[in-house]
């Protein structure tokens, strides 16, 4: 089964949570109430000042697929 690269998620028990799912490597779950992030990967030391880097970018787009998700529902 293929993914889109982000998932938009909800949950009842976190009401005020929107969570985007990153189904990409590095996969991760951002959690947009309060910009937590949960890594769904393990990373080796070495790899931590790539992901730091990329760590931004990813937030960005996870945030601008949000905001186009909602136009959408808007529209």
């Amino acid at each position: 089964m293929q993914f889109p690269k982000f998932l938009l998620g909800d949950n009842t028990d976190y009401s005020d949570a929107i969570f985007i799912v990153h189904t990409e490597f590095p996969r991760f779950i951002i959690n947009l109430e309060n910009d937590e992030v949960e890594w769904l990967e393990d990373f080796e030391d070495e790899d931590q000042k790539e992901l730091e880097d990329e760590m931004e970018n990813l937030i960005q787009q996870a945030t601008d697929f949000y905001d186009r998700e909602i136009s959408r529902y808007e529209a």
